[in-house]
C-alpha cells in the first residue's frame, strides 16, 4: 500500500443510532492537492462504509478464466478501497468477504478462497499495521481450516493496537446467524437471572453483535449491479444509505469509492423526521 495522509482515527464505542451518524468526519485539509479528494471536501464523509464485494466470478468468466482468478483480482480492489478510505477520513470499513451460504460452493473454490485469505494476511499485514489499520474478523470462524484460522488470529493480534481505520472482515458470516447468536446470549442471561425480559432494549441487542463497539454503517455499497442485502449486517444497516455500483468487484477502485461517497453526500438523511 502507498502512504496516505493522516485521517480521523477510528474511535471505539458509539451508539450506532441514527442521531449519531450525522457527525461524520470531514476530509483532511492535507489532501487538498488530490483532485478526487477535492471533490469530497466541504461535506461530511461516512464514518462507516460497508461493502458487499460481488462480481469476482463474473469478472473471471468474462476473461475465460477460472473463478479463483477473479477472487485473486479482487484482492487488489480491497487494497485500493482500504487506502482510499484512509485518505478520505473514513473511520470504519466493513467488507463482506465470505458468507455462510458460500460454504455450498465447490470444494476447489472454497480451498482457493482459504488460501487467498492466508496470502492476503501474509502479503498485507505489515502495510496494514504501518497504515494504522486495525483488523477484526467476524463470523463462524470455527469452520475455517487450521491455516486460515491462524492467518485470522495473526491479523487480529498484530493490528490490535492500531487506531487509524477499523477494518471489519466478515468471513463465514450470516446476518440472521448473528442475530440468533445475540438472542441466545440474551436468553442465557435471562435464564440465570442476570437480565429481566423487560430490560431488553435495542442497546442490549446491539451489545451482543459482532460490531458492538463501532457505529452502524452510514453507507452500504454493493458492486456488480445486484440489489440484494444477501443476509449482510441486517440489524446494523437499518438506516444505511444504499449505493449500487455496476462495477464488478475487481474493477471497483479508489475513484469508484469516491463516487459512492459523493452520492452519499447528496442524500437528505432524515431518519424519519421532517426536513427543516
Amino acid at each position: 500500500m502507498v502512504s496516505t495522509p493522516t485521517a480521523v482515527p477510528a474511535t471505539p464505542a458509539d451508539t450506532g443510532r441514527p442521531d449519531s451518524v450525522g457527525t461524520a468526519a470531514s476530509v483532511s485539509p492535507s489532501v487538498a492537492a488530490d483532485p478526487l479528494l477535492q471533490r469530497l471536501a466541504g461535506a461530511p464523509v461516512p464514518r462507516h462504509i460497508a461493502i458487499i464485494m460481488d462480481g469476482n466470478g463474473r469478472w473471471a468468466r468474462e476473461r475465460h478464466m477460472p473463478r479463483p482468478f477473479g477472487h485473486r483480482a479482487g484482492m487488489k480492489a480491497v487494497r485500493a478501497v482500504v487506502e482510499a478510505s484512509i485518505a478520505a477520513g473514513v473511520e470504519w470499513l466493513s467488507l463482506f468477504a465470505f458468507s455462510q451460504e458460500n460454504w455450498q460452493r465447490p470444494v476447489t473454490e472454497i480451498s482457493a478462497l482459504m488460501s487467498l485469505l492466508e496470502e492476503y494476511v501474509a502479503s498485507e499485514i505489515d502495510e496494514l499495521r504501518a497504515q494504522g489499520v486495525r483488523v477484526r474478523v467476524h463470523g463462524d470462524l470455527t469452520r475455517l481450516d487450521a491455516a486460515a484460522g491462524r492467518a485470522v488470529q495473526r491479523a487480529v493480534a498484530e493490528t490490535a493496537h492500531c487506531t487509524r481505520l477499523g477494518l471489519n472482515l466478515f468471513i463465514s458470516y450470516g446476518g440472521r446467524a448473528e442475530l440468533v447468536r445475540a438472542m441466545q446470549q440474551i436468553a442465557e442471561d435471562v435464564a440465570r437471572g442476570a437480565l429481566r425480559p423487560g430490560a431488553i432494549t435495542e442497546d442490549v441487542i446491539r451489545s451482543r453483535l459482532y460490531t458492538e463497539d463501532c457505529p452502524d454503517p452510514d453507507l452500504l455499497i454493493r458492486t456488480s449491479g445486484e440489489r440484494r442485502l444477501s443476509n449482510f449486517m441486517l440489524w446494523q444497516v437499518a438506516y444505511a444509505e444504499l449505493y449500487i455500483s455496476g462495477a464488478l468487484w475487481p474493477d471497483f477502485d479508489r475513484a469508484a469509492l469516491y463516487e459512492a461517497i459523493l452520492d452519499f453526500q447528496r442524500r437528505d438523511r432524515r431518519f424519519g423526521k421532517v426536513a427543516k
